[in-house]
């Protein structure tokens, strides 16, 4: 999800059913009880610290269009979200690049105990930019540095949420004894990039500690996910690439000293659904019309950290521009690979990304029957452990999904009728969290 004033598929707000009080707690709260409802496992909001500025460096244009302008702080959301559900699991994007850990692990151990053990943590390490401009920094950190700030973040995370022993606290009111402080350590922590003492101020959460989500798609973003991540966001154009990305990163995962059957592995979809073909049909056509040029150009230059109004459409990219496209590689890659371009044109990169479009993702569509026949098909086919469903209009996209494919999902057997347990991680199926080994 997004908060702000559209969602992932930035024409979504055009829509003529979608709801426009997205600055109100009860846009998020309907969502919720809708995807509670739905059994659904989790709802998870992607964000930058920036709106898409980069296209002919200007804020104009996004914010004329309505390009995924508005974003709001997400813990605020998460909080009115998960007052209004109990089951629900939630998480919200957090940047390594831009936060202190000791802020980015108080917050979230914070939240985990409020909300009743259901909170995840989407790892990025941001993208451009326009959000070290907003975070005091002059240029966006490189490519492979970030990661590298990023795996010492976790470890600093991680510790401090581990710092208190599950058995720590007594309260013993006759001996006077809260807590016994044998058994909460200070971490000390003096890194290359990062100093934290300790103690830490949060006990142990109910799941433990929050999930990890990761979206790492590059070479060293794919070895950050498979070191760290319990549930991974991916993007496939279609099932064979999901299966040949699902089997690579599985292996990948178990080649970091990990089970690979302890991660999840999911990619990003948007379903269409109607009673009919032709229903289904028709309102695919409205959402695809939504669309604007502008919006993929507004996005290829945030999510790339390059002005793509600098570039004629059938212009070729130079060596050394491609190269100094710092945002995200996996997608500069991909456009090379698949054009079969040493040298990709911005044609190139509109066509094949599909940014600012329903096709940027895989779209399953049609009657209840046939999205169910295609999501069952890659579940069982080896391409996902689950999906990722972005909404093409909100809060109609989750309410269709609810009321007409759920419950084919159900009657076939392929998702639960009820929730499995109270925390998140146990409606995951994972174990609560083992103590990270933070003197190592």
């Amino acid at each position: 999800m997004q908060a702000q004033n559209c969602s992932n598929y930035p024409g979504s707000w055009r829509h003529p059913a979608t709801m426009q009080d997205y600055l109100s707690p009860e846009y998020y709260q309907r969502i919720a009880r809708t995807l509670e409802a739905g059994r659904f496992h989790m709802a998870f909001f992607d964000d930058r610290l920036a709106m898409p500025d980069i296209l002919n460096h200007d804020h104009g244009e996004a914010v004329r269009h309505g390009i995924r302008v508005v974003k709001l702080d997400l813990v605020s959301i998460l909080t009115a979200m998960g007052l209004a559900t109990t089951r629900l699991g939630l998480g919200a994007t957090y940047s390594t690049t831009y936060y202190e850990p000791f802020h980015v692990a108080r917050v979230f151990a914070t939240l985990d105990h409020m909300l009743g053990g259901r909170v995840a943590w989407n790892v990025v390490t941001s993208l451009n930019d326009s959000e070290a401009h907003n975070m005091g920094a002059t240029t966006h950190l490189e490519h492979d540095l970030r990661y590298d700030r990023a795996d010492e973040f976790l470890e600093v995370v991680l510790s401090h949420w581990d710092s208190w022993a599950d058995d720590a606290i007594v309260q013993d009111r006759e001996s006077g004894i809260f807590a016994d402080p044998a058994k909460v350590k200070r971490l000390d922590h003096v890194g290359k990039y990062f100093r934290s003492r300790g103690p830490f101020t949060v006990p142990r959460t109910p799941q433990g500690r929050p999930v990890l989500i990761q979206a790492g798609q590059s070479g060293r973003g794919q070895q950050f996910a498979a070191h760290w991540g319990d549930l991974v966001f991916v993007i496939s154009p279609d099932i064979a690439a999901a299966q040949l990305s699902y089997a690579s990163f599985k292996d990948q995962v178990a080649k970091s000293g990990r089970d690979p059957a302890s991660v999840r592995l999911c990619p990003a979809v948007y379903c269409v659904v109607g009673e009919t073909e032709e229903e289904a049909a028709e309102k695919r056509a409205l959402i695809e019309g939504l669309a604007k040029p502008i919006d993929g150009l507004a996005l290829l230059s945030e999510v790339l950290n390059y002005d793509f109004g600098a570039k004629g459409m059938d212009e070729a990219f130079t060596d050394d521009e491609l190269a100094g496209i710092k945002g995200l590689q996996a997608l500069r890659d991909r456009v090379v690979r698949i054009s079969g371009k040493t040298n990709p044109t911005l044609r190139d990169f509109v066509e094949i990304s599909r940014r600012g479009t329903i096709h940027e993702f895989t779209c399953f569509s049609g009657t209840p029957t046939q999205v169910a026949d295609q999501m069952q098909a890659w579940f069982e086919g080896g391409a996902c452990d689950g999906f990722v469903l972005a909404a093409t209009h909100m809060p109609g996209s989750y309410e269709d999904f609810v009321r007409l494919v759920v419950p084919e999902l159900q009657r076939r057997g392929l998702f639960r009728r009820e929730f499995d347990g109270v925390t998140l991680r146990d409606n995951l199926g994972l174990p609560r969290a083992e103590p990270f080994d933070w003197r190592r």
